[in-house]
């Protein structure tokens, strides 16, 4: 028996291997602060938890058709009117098992194979393991402070060669927690459109940005595709429910594609995901919105003054991704050295590229204040005896 060949291009993320250690630890008794994991500490808001029960209580938990709800598409719908200024027909919005299931239906619709899509790095790994499942390949971007780490037009036009039929952005970002200018962005999909390629718009973390507000790529064409979640801003993670939307031409492969892979997205998430526009929810995501806010800011003044380089502070999301290369030239090393010393779990640059990944490590700011603190203090301690050595 033989694994299919394209499973060599597929990466496994590097964290997990310290998560199941951090796990270990725990069972052996060690404290162990967790700033690894893009998950929110929060739990879910309780208006949609009610949702949800309530929707299983009836006892009707059957099969969506493929899009999703209509009463769903029709509430999205009205949130980006509402907050994009934007008006999107429900016939291009699909519900979707998360934002990765949104992600496999866009690329799957779309790609060819032997396309290249242009990827930042770093990036978030999952979105180059896709492209290369459907025999796509991968243009690795390497972007830098000068840019936010985000892609711009001038990258774009550098490194688009004749089999490029794509890019993707992410704004805000994972790793990075950086934005995209509104006028760069409208710049990238111009150049896009121009050359009769494809923009896959990630906007998983709208909601989370803290300065200013962030800009849909709806804005700019309708001849995007948006994926977003329900996961992040929404505090949804396990409930698995994102949405796709896609130009028109697309709509058709999409809802097939959709019905051969998901048949629906759980009917029980979709249900409870109705509340998550209500004002009572919405009134405590801003609340969260705020807390996020303040962790940043701790977090990046305590990275700063411990001797990490951040030239770019995070303007969303909920990570810091910071130069430790003060305290080592090898941050998986790093990371797993200051994992089994001081009980500080955080993520290693590999995870998200090659672009000086050995540099980097990707804190998670989703812990309470407290931890977020106790983590600092771990860090400190196993920085001064780096540095002693």
């Amino acid at each position: 028996m033989q694994v299919a060949s394209r499973m060599e291009a597929i990466t496994p993320f590097y964290v997990m291997e310290l998560l199941a250690r951090a796990k270990q630890l725990e069972a052996q008794g060690k404290n162990i602060v967790h700033m690894e994991v893009g998950e929110p500490d929060f739990t879910t808001p309780q208006p949609i938890i009610d949702a949800g029960v309530d929707y299983i209580k009836a006892g009707h938990v059957k099969y969506t058709p493929a899009a999703g709800l209509l009463e769903l598409r029709q509430k999205i719908a009205a949130y980006y009117l509402q907050r994009y200024q934007v008006t999107v027909p429900i016939e291009r919005i699909f519900i979707t098992p998360g934002a990765t299931g949104a992600l496999l239906l866009a690329l799957g619709v779309s790609l060819n194979p032997g396309d290249e899509v242009l990827l930042s790095d770093p990036c978030y790994p999952c979105n180059q393991n896709f492209i290369h499942l459907f025999n796509a390949k991968v243009r690795h971007v390497p972007v830098y402070a000068d840019t936010a780490y985000q892609l711009s037009a001038d990258l774009l036009e550098q490194y688009w060669q004749a089999k490029s039929k794509a890019t993707l952005i992410a704004s805000p970002s994972n790793p990075t927690g950086t934005i995209i200018s509104a006028a760069e962005l409208e710049k990238c999909i111009d150049f896009v459109n121009a050359r009769q390629g494809l923009l896959f718009s990630d906007e998983i973390y709208h909601g989370l940005e803290y300065e200013s507000g962030v800009s849909c790529a709806l804005g700019f064409s309708d001849q995007v595709f948006v994926i977003n979640s329900f996961s992040k801003y929404f505090g949804m993670t396990g409930w698995r429910v994102g949405w796709l939307i896609v130009p028109e031409a697309y709509t058709q492969a999409v809802e097939k594609l959709a019905q051969n892979i998901f048949i629906s997205t759980p009917s029980h998430s979709q249900y409870a995901a109705l509340a998550a526009f209500e004002e009572e929810t919405l009134q405590e995501l801003e609340v969260r919105r705020q807390d996020f806010s303040k962790k940043r800011d701790f977090l990046y003044q305590h990275l700063l003054r411990l001797g990490f380089h951040v030239p770019v502070k995070p303007a969303g999301a909920f990570y810091i991704y910071a130069d430790c290369s003060k305290f080592t030239d090898d941050s998986q090393k790093f990371a797993q050295q200051l994992l089994e010393t001081e009980g500080l779990a955080v993520t290693p640059g590999k995870d998200f590229g090659y672009n000086e990944s050995e540099k980097y490590l990707r804190f998670a700011y989703t812990g309470t204040l407290e931890n977020i603190a106790e983590g600092m203090l771990r860090l400190e301690r196993f920085t001064t005896q780096q540095t002693k050595g």
